[in-house]
């Protein structure tokens, strides 16, 4: 196993049992283990950045989620912390910020993901939803919640999938 491979097994097991862990005490050990990387270590700051958002701390995360992407974040990875950091600043009262990232990363060519984050596209799909509704444009939010929902359903999907096509149609309370 290399070195890299022994410190994401760590990692992940730290996710595991992020239960049993007072919420500063899981940031600790997390800072931990993103200290065995080199200084500027993209995967490491995605890792404080996820901590500091699942223990409360979102402007916190954000700053960490930003310097990851910019010092070139890549993969699975850099699709969640666009997706992370968007919910984060949805949260701190910024849901334009967020519908920003989101529909730029709604709009990246699918030959441009890999099966991993292809598999992230309805977590981008919601969380637009949940942003363009705190921006006042529901109708949309609802069109691409339901267009999301459409293929997962065991029947109904053409009308469901027509129906959200149709709320951005529509004329408001129609």
């Amino acid at each position: 196993m290399t070195d890299d491979q022994d410190w994401e097994r760590r990692v992940a097991a730290l996710w595991e049992r992020i239960d049993e862990h007072e919420p500063a005490d899981f940031r600790d050990r997390v800072a931990g283990l993103a200290a065995e990387r080199p200084d500027g270590d993209p995967a490491a700051l995605f890792e404080q950045g996820a901590a500091h958002d699942s223990t409360g701390l979102p402007e916190q995360a954000v700053a960490y989620y930003r310097r990851a992407l910019d010092l070139g974040l890549t993969g699975l990875r850099r699709r969640r912390a666009v997706i992370q950091m968007a919910s984060s600043l949805r949260n701190l009262g910024r849901p334009d910020r967020a519908v920003e990232l989101l529909t730029a990363e709604q709009a990246l060519p699918a030959d441009r993901l890999d099966a991993d984050e292809k598999a992230l596209s309805g977590a981008v799909d919601a969380f637009l939803a949940l942003a363009l509704a705190d921006t006042g444009r529901d109708r949309e939010a609802a069109s691409l919640a339901l267009g999301a929902l459409a293929p997962l359903l065991p029947r109904y999907n053409r009308s469901l999938a027509h129906y959200a096509r149709a709320l951005l149609t529509a004329p408001d309370g129609s």
